[in-house]
């Protein structure tokens, strides 16, 4: 068991436990504990979030050693080998406005930084570290705004503590069920250009129709979030910091689902629906962001039916829930 707390006697006797590797030590509205444990230093990946990272004089971690050299095989993310495809191409369903049915090529893991007290990009680890703490969110002050805990109808409302974090050059292709046990992922290089529609390509995730993807915080770096090229199931997926959008369907039937997690951030949209059929959100919180869910205006084979249904969302500081288009058959149901 790791002996990574550190204990202080109070003034009547009473023991805290500090905080452990890896745990929140700061940002944003964040309240709890700021003093990390011997050997590490509260880093900031983001000003929104900070977490305990241990010193690279320290050693490696038990609960997440960084990755020493320069080319990480595909292994260490857990992912199986997947066959070569060619390059994104174009069309009408990217990003709400073109169609993007094009494969990637194989993932290539981009090389780990060591970390120390001037970095501030997390530190790659194998997604099979133990998990800490992975739905229990950080207790902020409520009136502080982003970051506030949790709520009622059992919303969280901050990101939880992460396990480890893992860079990727490319996208990460998705089939049946994947379990990021609160691993945070980011590309790297960055390819976030803001409200530029790029592609596919630019998501960290790309799910096959009837995937499922739970258990993980996407950082900034991506542009597309998570692709879905059927129905597909997320299960607390957060975002820390959107870019064009977190969350494209493009179904042709069917329901997918989204349950818990989180999005902060988004200039426009969070969901963007580019398919058919329903998607459910539930149990979701979103802050500061310009639409929760877009139908697609001008897709291939665009129109309907599209259902929306939305069951117990906490929206903060931003727009309109569902924006649909009636005379395409588009509903949705709060």
């Amino acid at each position: 068991m790791r002996k990574a707390a550190l204990l202080t006697i109070a003034n009547f006797g009473s023991a805290f436990a500090a905080l452990q590797f890896y745990n929140q030590c700061g940002g944003g509205a964040y309240t709890g504990d700021t003093t990390c444990p011997s050997g590490s230093t509260c880093v900031e990946a983001s000003k929104w979030y900070s977490q305990c990272i241990p010193d690279a004089k320290a050693g490696p971690s038990p609960k997440a050693a960084a990755v020493e050299k320069s080319d990480v095989d595909l292994p260490s993310f857990g992912f199986p080998e997947f066959p070569e495809a060619p390059g994104s191409g174009s069309g009408n369903q990217n990003g709400g406005e073109n169609d993007e049915n094009a494969s990637l090529p194989p993932i290539v893991s981009a090389p780990a930084e060591e970390a120390d007290e001037s970095s501030k990009k997390p530190v790659e680890t194998p997604i099979d570290s133990p998990v800490a703490n992975p739905t229990e969110a950080p207790v902020a002050n409520p009136d502080a705004g982003s970051g506030s805990s949790s709520g009622a109808g059992g919303i969280t409302r901050t990101i939880p503590a992460s396990s480890g974090a893992s860079a990727a050059a490319t996208a990460i292709p998705v089939s049946g069920e994947f379990d990021g046990k609160m691993t945070y992922y980011d590309r790297s290089p960055a390819v976030c250009q803001d409200q530029v529609e790029t592609g596919e390509a630019d998501a960290m995730f790309i799910l096959e129709d009837g995937a499922t993807l739970r258990n993980v915080i996407i950082g900034p770096g991506q542009a597309e979030g998570v692709h879905c090229k059927g129905t597909c199931t997320l299960e607390n997926v957060w975002f820390e910091d959107v870019c064009e959008d977190a969350i494209t369907l493009k179904q042709k039937s069917g329901t997918s689902t989204i349950r818990g997690g989180g999005a902060f951030h988004a200039a426009d949209k969070v969901v963007q629906f580019n398919g058919r059929g329903t998607v459910e959100i539930s149990d979701f919180y979103v802050e500061d962001y310009g639409k929760l869910v877009r139908s697609c205006g001008n897709c291939k084979d665009n129109g309907g039916p599209r259902n929306v249904v939305i069951d117990n969302v906490a929206a903060v500081n931003g727009g309109v829930l569902c924006g649909s288009k009636s005379h395409r058959r588009h509903q949705s149901s709060l």
